[in-house]
């Protein structure tokens, strides 16, 4: 069984940085997905980016393209989402997710149906 467990989150002023962290257990392999999600009150769950754990390209949302970076350490069994330059409109709880399929593209890696797996969540607060 999958677990994901995020951390990293907490408050900070716009035009900060954090970085958060999401630890995987559990049968995670080469082929997967992974995925950031974020959600904030009162509305959907959109993406955030994606990477697979056997490396290449990773995939970011417009809205964080060149802000937000993806990295993971496979020996760790950790991936990171650094996010610089933080805005008040990044505030929401952010999610690590993993699918488990082999296929990988923007428009099918970017949607939050096809992760299997979900951790609970951490808080990103931006204060203007």
């Amino acid at each position: 069984q999958v677990q994901l467990v995020e951390s990293g989150g907490g408050l900070v002023q716009a035009g900060g940085s954090l970085r958060l962290s999401c630890a995987a257990s559990g049968g995670i392999f080469s082929g997967y997905t992974m995925g950031w999600f974020r959600q904030a009150p009162g509305k959907e769950r959109e993406f955030v980016a994606a990477t697979r754990w056997s490396g290449g390209s990773a995939l970011y949302a417009d809205s964080v393209e060149g802000r937000f970076t993806l990295s993971r350490d496979n020996a760790k069994r950790m991936v990171y989402l650094q996010m610089n330059s933080l805005k008040p409109e990044d505030t929401a709880v952010y999610y690590c997710a993993a699918d488990p399929t082999q296929y990988f593209s923007n428009s099918y890696s970017s949607r939050a149906t096809i992760y299997d797996y979900w951790g609970q969540g951490t808080q990103v607060t931006v204060s203007s």
